[in-house]
């Protein structure tokens, strides 16, 4: 019985060896495992830091390529406007000379249109009688417009041209308007014939009366009754009433000495 017992004994024993061994070997597994576990994730750790880093520097890379970019678009955009200051200075320097020129024209080109003012109103002054109020207005007018700041220098002088030009055209117009002249002491209403410069004349209302203007006495004469039809026939041609033809005027009376 001892001997069945000792047979029995024996199996356990080994069995339990082996079990023993087995645990270990399955501890020791399990640490192995345990330390692979951890090197892969020390492995994953470090990929991460690396990924990390180079991340950061594509990032850090990209923005200098960015900088590098900005500085060269800056130093395109300084160019120019280095290019467009010197331009600017160069226009401006332009500009400083022109407005030089121009107060020397303007000191030049002032008295030169008093002058012209004058002039005309002299002109028209020692001119035929007609449209004297309407003239003598213009030129009023034109030392007013000399004296205002707010009116330019080429409008000043395109002003002055203008009533030049009024006049000249004057002198190869026909043309008739009512107004009154004095004669003998007496004021009559009467029509207006001018016929250029050559010659200004009047006849009264109902007909009966013509005269002309005398440039050596300067004052209205009566003309022959003979004239007032020539006369009448001229006011009808300038109020369009009649066609143009040849009359007889009274043109040497205006010029006698």
């Amino acid at each position: 019985m001892n001997k069945h017992i000792k047979l029995f004994t024996l199996p356990l024993f080994i069995g339990l060896a082996l079990l023993n061994t087995t645990s270990a070997e399955t501890t020791s597994l399990d640490s192995a495992v345990e330390t692979k576990l951890l090197a892969q994730k020390d492995v994953v750790i470090s990929q991460n830091k690396v990924d990390a880093l180079v991340s950061k520097t594509d990032e850090m890379v990209q923005k200098y390529r960015d900088a590098i970019r900005k500085t060269d678009s800056l130093n395109t955009y300084n160019g120019q406007i280095s290019r467009l200051v010197r331009q600017q200075k160069v226009a401006l320097n332009a500009i400083k000379r022109q407005l030089d020129n121009v107060e020397e024209t303007q000191r030049d080109i002032i008295p030169f249109m008093v002058r012209m003012i004058y002039t005309l109103e002299k002109f028209v002054e020692l001119d035929l009688p007609f449209l004297t109020q309407e003239r003598q207005t213009r030129v009023a007018g034109l030392k007013t417009i000399m004296d205002s700041p707010d009116v330019s220098l080429p409008e000043k002088y395109r002003r002055i041209m203008e009533a030049y030009q009024i006049e000249m055209e004057y002198g190869r117009t026909l043309e008739t308007y009512s107004d009154t002249v004095k004669l003998e002491n007496q004021e009559f209403t009467v029509d207006i014939l001018r016929v250029g410069r050559l010659l200004i004349s009047f006849q009264t209302l109902d007909g009966k009366m013509s005269g002309v203007w005398n440039r050596k006495s300067k004052s209205w004469e009566k003309v022959s009754s003979e004239y007032n039809r020539s006369i009448k026939q001229g006011l009808q041609i300038a109020k369009k009433q009649a066609p143009p033809e040849l009359i007889k005027l009274p043109i040497n009376m205006s010029e006698k000495e």
